[in-house]
């Protein structure tokens, strides 16, 4: 195990970030979550179940990406249409609760994956389908800065705007 400051405070703000986003749903209805929409995503916009629901599908899409660069010389990394899965995967039906205890059980899955990497794993890398090579120090950075866009985009959602 090598967890550097850096990949500590990312694992941390792994962490964290789903606790602000369980602090921010408490409230949340599930009639709230399907019909309140962000006008700004999208041909429609995003409601909080269909965000809550992309985080915990893509947290399972990055861990898989995650596996393949260790099982993988320098592996191609799958490229996933959101806007596709959420129909596909009807979101707007599940429920928020479930979705959201989904992400918790997988991203506590995610952080225990990083917490065994060795010093030479963290630094194996693929190719990104968007950001090119990709390492798992890479892999670690990315969840809390997607966490922190679509909680944001989910306060916007919840203050009408």
């Amino acid at each position: 195990m090598d967890l550097s400051p850096i990949r500590q405070r990312h694992l941390a703000l792994m962490q964290t970030t789903l606790a602000i986003l369980g602090n921010v749903l408490t409230p949340v209805s599930q009639a709230v979550a399907t019909t309140l929409r962000d006008g700004h995503d999208g041909p429609k916009g995003w409601t909080v179940i269909e965000v809550v629901c992309h985080l915990r599908d893509f947290d399972g899409f990055f861990q898989q990406r995650a596996q393949m660069i260790l099982a993988e010389e320098y592996s191609k990394l799958p490229a996933y249409d959101h806007e596709a899965l959420a129909v596909e995967r009807a979101y707007i039906d599940q429920d928020l609760h479930a979705a959201y205890a989904a992400l918790t059980a997988s991203r506590q899955q995610y952080v225990e994956f990083f917490k065994g990497l060795s010093a030479e794993q963290w630094e194996r890398a693929g190719v990104h389908p968007e950001r090119g090579h990709f390492s798992l120090t890479d892999a670690v950075m990315q969840v809390g800065s997607h966490d922190c866009i679509h909680l944001e985009q989910i306060t916007r959602i919840l203050n009408g705007g």
